[in-house]
């Protein structure tokens, strides 16, 4: 049995899955921000009842969680030293001299505090240059001085980034032998360890973000599994990696730099199954939760994944899915703005306390999810029965912001939802029309809490069908923390012409990273069946500023032959990816090995509803505002509509753990795997 874990801005979601009877079981319990194991424990106990099981029955649980990101947003993470090579003080102030903008952009930037403060910072006797010779002898006087006085003036964890490590790591590695034996209790992150790539900023930001979360993910890892043991919990606990692989809790809690986007992961790593499975080529993952809607792009059954991510403002390189992230959601507060008298939508959040009007727990904004109510596309029961919602207090919210533009309320709720689909159909238009990409070749897939909701507006805005709401969208994140494998990335900087390189020098340092790949999957205990290994070299035309990956296959590294057939691949990824290629020397710049260990799939049951009598499936007829008018709109119940049923718009289609709109002129039916997809009528049979 294995149980997913997402912890979100307003629920906490939960779906526990049964290898031997194939079933699935979900909960949702609102999270707790003052402390998320607590939610996460109220999660366990709710869906152990649920299934009728103990806790000790459970034999894993995969946890994506955003502790690591809120820290570095939020401003609240450790006190972090940096120990760099001296007259590179001002690394992390110098940055890349980037500004958004244009003009007015530079002038209302607020320019943030470097993650490590330049009265934390230390800069140390040593050199050496890009090819790991030593410059300048690492003075290991006057370095333990400067490490005495840094690390006695109560600093949290400690950052060693030198110039240079990643080519010789002998100085950062003495330095931390230094640390460790005058102050045992401090954690240290080296570089050379966590990013061993060139880019002096790139790698100095990276780790120091490493040890500015590390602390509070260590401490957030120790109560959860505490927390666990006192349900009794007995199962191995493993955290969702930023690109969707799985990681050890004990991995997390050192570096935990590499969950920064462990959120948003698992609901791509679903959209990628659901491609495969479902025969939808291109799909783009539409993931609507109380705070924030992530989108991403799957094109045969894959997705992008990304070298590096923005936390906020800080750079993050480290392997990421490609998910861009927008502030709407759910749980988005609606104000008037005092300067131009015009509505607005997000980016503040409800969160989970006080939340929505209509939930009732003390919220007086109105939300996104209480213009729905408003609008009568949220029933007033959610959670089959667990939630009550209020009603009258959601109408007179937003009747309030009605009054303030000379609005009807049903008006103000349209203007509220609109602007909310505005803002993420700008997400989608960044994903797909400016990397070229037309939407109208893809589906949409709706998941999340809120994502079923808004899909079918967002569908009519872009124009690509079908929308396609899975059996469990609501927990479906969840769903993909259960179907990712374990996994981790080993690189090594290597910056060389290919032109009369010798391949041997590429083959064995491949052997080397292979060798330290294999290693972590032992660690991991992936059994040797699932575990595999893959092979990527990153290149470039001589002169420019950034790589391109290259796949080589286990094959090739074992043949030990020449370098053409990569050269001619990155000839065509280049001109796939750039529309053109040139003639000049290929350059090499980086090895990449990645180590996958491969975890059971998860095989639900198939539906279990009879199709044929959609008319049965019906629970209530409720009056909703579609096309400025109020209509008389049926409510579905999911669970009695069968493989084959059409339900022709405008809908409600409600279960637990989500609701679907159906708009007018549209129509929805059930595939074979328990999917809706949703047409419109000019499109259908």
């Amino acid at each position: 049995m294995r149980l997913g874990v997402d912890v979100g801005g307003t629920f906490t979601d939960l779906l526990l899955h049964d290898e031997k009877t194939q079933r699935t079981y979900q909960a949702k319990t609102p999270s707790t921000p003052e402390d998320q194991s607590i939610g996460v424990a109220a999660g366990v106990r709710l869906i152990c009842e649920k299934a009728g099981i103990s806790p000790a029955d459970i034999d894993l649980i995969l946890h994506g969680t955003t502790v690591a990101t809120n820290a570095v947003l939020e401003g609240k993470g450790a006190r972090v030293g940096l120990l760099v090579t001296e007259g590179f003080e001002y690394t992390l102030h110098l940055a890349k001299a980037w500004t958004p903008g244009p003009l007015f952009g530079w002038i209302n930037m607020d320019k943030p505090e470097p993650l490590a403060s330049l009265a934390d910072t230390r800069g140390i006797p040593e050199r050496m240059n890009a090819r790991g010779e030593v410059v300048r002898p690492l003075d290991l006087a006057k370095a333990t001085a400067l490490i005495d006085d840094l690390c006695g003036s109560g600093i949290e964890a400690l950052t060693i980034s030198l110039m240079h490590s990643y080519a010789n790591p002998d100085h950062e590695r003495a330095l931390r032998d230094i640390v460790a034996a005058r102050f045992p209790e401090i954690p240290v992150s080296l570089s050379s360890d966590i990013l061993p790539e060139f880019r002096e900023y790139d790698r100095a930001i990276t780790t120091v973000m490493n040890d500015y979360v590390r602390p509070i993910m260590k401490r957030y890892l120790s109560r959860i599994e505490d927390r666990l043991k006192l349900e009794g919990v007995t199962a191995r606990l493993h955290i969702v990696r930023s690109d969707g692989g799985l990681m050890s809790a004990a991995a997390a809690s050192e570096r935990p730099v590499h969950t920064v986007l462990s959120g948003p992961a698992g609901g791509v790593t679903s959209t990628m199954m659901l491609s495969r499975r479902s025969g939808f080529s291109k799909l783009l993952a539409f993931d609507m939760g109380g705070t924030s809607t992530d989108v991403s792009v799957i094109i045969d059954g894959e997705a992008t994944i990304s070298r590096s991510t923005e936390v906020g403002m800080f750079p993050a390189k480290v392997p990421t899915l490609d998910v861009r992230s927008v502030g709407a959601g759910g749980g988005s507060i609606a104000d008037v703005s005092e300067l131009t008298g015009s509505l607005r939508v997000g980016p503040r959040s409800a969160g989970a306390r006080p939340g929505p009007v209509s939930y009732g727990r003390g919220g007086t904004e109105p939300a996104v999810s209480d213009a729905n109510v408003v609008l009568g596309y949220l029933p007033p029961v959610l959670l089959g029965g667990d939630m009550l919602l209020d009603v009258p207090a959601a109408q007179a919210a937003v009747a309030g912001i009605g009054k303030t533009l000379g609005l009807t309320p049903e008006q103000a709720a349209q203007g509220i939802i609109d602007i909310a689909n505005e803002v993420m159909l700008g997400a989608l238009r960044v994903i797909t029309v400016q990397r070229g990409l037309d939407p109208r070749e893809f589906g949409i897939v709706a998941f999340g809490g809120a994502g079923p909701l808004h899909a079918n507006a967002l569908a009519e805005l872009l124009g690509c069908y079908p929308v396609l709401v899975p059996p469990n969208p609501g927990v479906l994140s969840a769903l993909g923390f259960l179907e990712a494998d374990f996994k981790n990335e080993f690189v090594q900087t290597f910056i060389r012409s290919t032109k009369g390189l010798d391949p041997a020098a590429v083959w064995s340092r491949f052997a080397e990273l292979a060798a330290k790949a294999q290693v972590w999957l032992d660690e991991q205990e992936v059994a040797p069946a699932d575990a595999s290994i893959h092979y990527t070299l990153d290149l470039r035309y001589e002169q420019q500023g950034f790589e391109v990956s290259v796949d080589v296959s286990p094959e090739t590294v074992a043949a030990r032959g020449g370098l053409d057939p990569i050269l001619a691949d990155f000839h065509a990824v280049h001109e796939r990816m750039y529309g053109v290629r040139f003639t000049v020397p290929v350059e090499l710049v980086a090895l990449r090995v990645v180590a996958r260990g491969a975890t059971p799939p998860v095989d639900e049951a198939a539906p279990t509803a009879k199709g044929g009598n959609v008319a049965a499936a019906i629970v209530e007829t409720r009056p909703a505002f579609f096309d400025g008018v109020w209509q008389d709109t049926p409510h579905y119940e999911r669970g009695k509509l069968g493989v084959g049923d059409r339900v022709d718009g405008p809908a409600i289609i409600r279960q637990y753990d989500s609701t679907t709109v159906l708009l007018p002129a549209h129509y929805a039916e059930v595939d074979k795997h328990g999917n809706i997809l949703i047409w419109p009528v000019s499109k259908g049979k």
